[in-house]
Parts: C-alpha cells; sequence; structure tokens
C-alpha cells in the first residue's frame, strides 16, 4: 500500500504540462519547455513503447521500425516503469534519455520486461492513456527455452557455474511454477494486467514467429497501426544463410543483429519438451480468447516439426 500511495504521490507532482495533455493523435505529446536543439530538433515523451516480451523479438522489432524515416528510438532499454530508482526520477529524467526528434517523428522506446511487471500499466496510462503499444510474442514453449539460453551463456561467459534446464524447469517432476522464466511465457495472466488500464485497439501484437520467418508483412502490419506512411519494404530485408536469420538493408548499408541472437539453444530431451508444450496448451488456449486471435502455438504438429 505504501509504494502504491507513493506511486500516486509522484504521479502526482509531474509536470502540470505533461498530465494535462489533452487526449488526441499519436503525435501530441507537449515536449519539455527547455528540450529544444537548433536544428529544430526536441526530446520527447515517447508516443510507442515496445513493452515486450523478453526473448519475444524487442530488438528485432525496433531496429525494424527504426527503417521508417519517421521513427526515432532510444537506443537503450530505459526502464523507467519498472524500476524503482529510475521511476522515482520523474518525467524529465525520462525524457532525457529520448532521441531527439523533429517534429512529425515519432519517438519509440523498448523495455521488455514492462509486459510482466504488474505496476507498469496503471504507471504507463496515467502517463499517457493513448499511447501506442507493441507487445511482441513467440511461442511460450520457444520464449522459455530462449530466456535459458540467453542465462546459460551469459553464465559461461563469466565462468559461473550453470544449472541444467531440468533442474529449473522441473520440481518434483512438474513444470517449476517458481522459475519466473516459465512465467513470463504465460501471456493471458499479463495481458489481463494491461488491459485493466488499456483498451485492446491500444496494444498491437506483433507475432515474432512470424517476423523471424517473414519480417516484411508484420512490418506492414506495424506501420499500419502507428498510422505511418508505407515506407519499409521488402527490400529492406535479405536472409544472411552464415547467421540463419533476416538482416536489414538501409540506404545501401547492411546490419544484422548481435551475435548474440539467434543462438542455438541447448538439448533439451524430447519427453522435457513434450511436457512443456502440453504444459502451456491451457495458457495458451485463455490468452487466444483474451485477445480474439489465434496464434500456432497449439499446434503439435508444427512444433514436432520444428523438434525433430
Amino acid at each position: 500500500m505504501a509504494s502504491l500511495f507513493f506511486g500516486l504521490l509522484l504521479f502526482a507532482t509531474w509536470p502540470p504540462s505533461v498530465l494535462s495533455r489533452p487526449p488526441g493523435a499519436i503525435t501530441s505529446p507537449s515536449p519539455m519547455p527547455d528540450g529544444g536543439q537548433p536544428n529544430g530538433t526536441r526530446q520527447r515523451l515517447p508516443q510507442i513503447i515496445i513493452i515486450g516480451v523478453r526473448k519475444g523479438g524487442t530488438r528485432a522489432l525496433i531496429e525494424m521500425l527504426s527503417l521508417h524515416g519517421d521513427v526515432v528510438a532510444a537506443r537503450n532499454e530505459v526502464h523507467f516503469f519498472d524500476w524503482e530508482s529510475n521511476f522515482e526520477r520523474g518525467l524529465s529524467w525520462y525524457v532525457s534519455q529520448m532521441p531527439p526528434s523533429l517534429p512529425g517523428q515519432l519517438t519509440v522506446e523498448k523495455t521488455p520486461a514492462y509486459f510482466t511487471c504488474s505496476q507498469v500499466p496503471e504507471r504507463l496510462h496515467r502517463m499517457d492513456p493513448n499511447v501506442k503499444l507493441l507487445l511482441i510474442l513467440r511461442d511460450p514453449t520457444e520464449r522459455v527455452l530462449s530466456d535459458y539460453t540467453q542465462v546459460f551463456y551469459n553464465r559461461l561467459q563469466k565462468h559461473k557455474q550453470y544449472h541444467p534446464i531440468e533442474s529449473v524447469l522441473l520440481k518434483d517432476g512438474q513444470m517449476n511454477l517458481d522459475y519466473k522464466a516459465l512465467n513470463r511465457s504465460l501471456y493471458y495472466l499479463h495481458m489481463q494486467n494491461w488491459l485493466q488500464y488499456f483498451h485492446l485497439g491500444h496494444i498491437h501484437i506483433v507475432d515474432g514467429d512470424r517476423l523471424i520467418e517473414d519480417p516484411f508483412p508484420e512490418m506492414k502490419k506495424v506501420e499500419k497501426f502507428l498510422g505511418l506512411s508505407p515506407q519499409i519494404n521488402a527490400s529492406n530485408f535479405y536472409f544472411n544463410k552464415t547467421k540463419g536469420f533476416f538482416c536489414l538493408r538501409d540506404h545501401g548499408r547492411e546490419r544484422c543483429l548481435h551475435s548474440s541472437k539467434g543462438r542455438a539453444h541447448p538439448e533439451v530431451s524430447r519427453p522435457l519438451l513434450d511436457q512443456l508444450y502440453s504444459f502451456f496448451h491451457e495458457p495458451n488456449r485463455k490468452f487466444f480468447q483474451l485477445v480474439g486471435r489465434t496464434f500456432n502455438w497449439n499446434d503439435r504438429t508444427r512444433f514436432q516439426k520444428y523438434h525433430q
């Protein structure tokens, strides 16, 4: 209760010029009064936020969105709404983390932890109830494996002991609900929290599996949701056979995601994979019902083909 009171008190002390901003178009947030630059750019509150999910493809999404000339992206994950130490600094600090933008350009930031942090939706809604939210999701089973893989390699690089995946996924032969990576893939639980504050029409769900396989169609949907002119095209993407995933081409320059992206998962036994797949079947169904949309996460034929 004390933390909730503090959060409300903090919001009450935010600059009136921000909180009194009338609802309207996505380009409406007012810049900070002293944020102007000689070239006409200003640091502004983001009109687009990629809220998650961790290991869902958020880095790929923001890099692809940055291909659009009317979008500028924050360089780092800001963690304003989920880290108390940052949240206590207030909106002025948050704006200072944004890149300069020209009038008419949209600012985007991504912090994948927002989706699974319970206090973020209320805080974000209080800042701007009209903000556009992008949520990129992958097959929950694949997301758990990617989550474990990231921690696995991080510990290897630091010469630290790591736990076999069986030991973290299972507890007394059942799925270990205390394992954070497992909880992050229970999408319906977290989505219920977001829908208490934001209408579903303010949240665009990007199919992370399809973005990996064929990014252009997914990015066209993102452009449409954000009301952007159609600038991103198929020539912006090319498949890098060495890396095994799509890279970007922008005005003659080619770039790929960091080598830490797309790493092979540690080997997992077939029985454990089947158990993990079965565990997510009902939570996935609840998520489909909640958002009125079906993904192919419960397609056993696809799952078995993917894990041959």
